[in-house]
């Protein structure tokens, strides 16, 4: 049990897949200039985690190791197509707000890199935890810099999306940092909160990058050849 409770809660804090991991940076400084996109696309790419991690454990013996990264992009693709399909039917707004983020939700590298480095080799049940606590994680990492750009941004919370009322924060209205809410801005606040949870995890026995070559990439054994080197 102690073993399930550390799978699911290690991408949340101690392996975060975005400010520690530094995975799926794209669609996180995109789909992070509002509240209402970071809950859409966390959401959406935390559904996804569980059901592709879930059905490639489920048959990681059957797929050919020469194929199993082609086949792991056409699960996952299938599971994207029905997040999609669900959001235009039910959530329109934050389906048009998502745009095309929502389809690379395919290609997103934290989606495959738990697909092979942790799906692939465990069993059904803790692959699902493990897809649930990276989601979380990737959840709570795109909230925590929506919240900070679109609050300290526009002195507001834009949830109309949501089919809830917007929050005005009274000072904040008025004296606000548009900057924030710009692609410079995104990287500022980025690079602060990566700043804040390295700090963290340091003390809590955290992963620890000694270097940026392919030794201390998470996603190395991706990306291999045959002699051992990275592509």
């Amino acid at each position: 049990m102690n073993n399930k409770l550390v799978t699911l809660t290690k991408g949340i804090i101690k392996e975060n897949p975005v400010l520690v991991l530094v995975l799926g940076t794209c669609p996180t400084l995109a789909t992070s200039t509002q509240a209402s996109n970071a809950i859409g696309m966390g959401l959406a790419a935390a559904a996804v985690l569980i059901c592709s991690n879930a059905v490639i454990s489920l048959l990681r013996k059957f797929i050919p190791d020469v194929v199993r990264i082609p086949c792991y992009i056409v699960i996952i693709a299938a599971f994207v197509t029905a997040v999609q399909m669900l959001l235009q039917a039910f959530l329109p707004a934050i389906y048009d707000m998502l745009g095309v983020y929502l389809a690379l939700i395919v290609v997103n590298c934290i989606i495959l890199g738990r697909a092979e480095m942790f799906a692939r080799k465990n069993t059904v049940i803790d692959s699902a935890l493990d897809g649930l606590g990276m989601g979380i994680g990737f959840l709570v990492a795109l909230l925590g810099m929506a919240i900070i750009r679109e609050v300290l941004g526009t002195g507001a919370i834009d949830l109309s999306a949501l089919g809830m009322e917007s929050i005005t924060i009274p000072v904040l209205s008025e004296y606000n940092i548009p900057l924030l809410t710009s692609a410079p801005g995104g990287f500022l606040v980025y690079g602060i909160l990566i700043a804040i949870m390295n700090k963290l995890t340091e003390k809590k026995g955290g992963v620890k990058r000694k270097s940026f070559d392919c030794d201390g990439c998470p996603t190395a054994s991706a990306c291999q050849n045959k002699e051992g080197g990275c592509n």
